[in-house]
């Protein structure tokens, strides 16, 4: 079986965190990060598993890059 490695953002909404696999925009949910991640690597396998090639291919974001940068604003 093959593996491959996707991207995780956690945001923490309210009392629960929410985790985006932006290449391939899907997205769960969790009380807590821990809970949140599992959902989402759950989500991402099932989708592989039900997904046929062309949709994953469609989906996919392979050119993805994450960075910070600042911004002035007033206070």
């Amino acid at each position: 079986m093959k593996t491959t490695r996707f991207t995780a953002l956690l945001e923490k909404e309210g009392n629960q965190y929410v985790a985006l696999c932006p290449e391939l925009d899907i997205a769960s949910q969790g009380n807590t990060m821990e809970e949140a991640m599992a959902n989402l690597k759950e989500a991402v396998e099932l989708f592989l598993e039900c997904a046929d090639t062309t949709e994953i291919n469609q989906r996919l974001h392979t050119d993805l890059f994450i960075t910070q940068f600042e911004v002035e604003r007033a206070a």
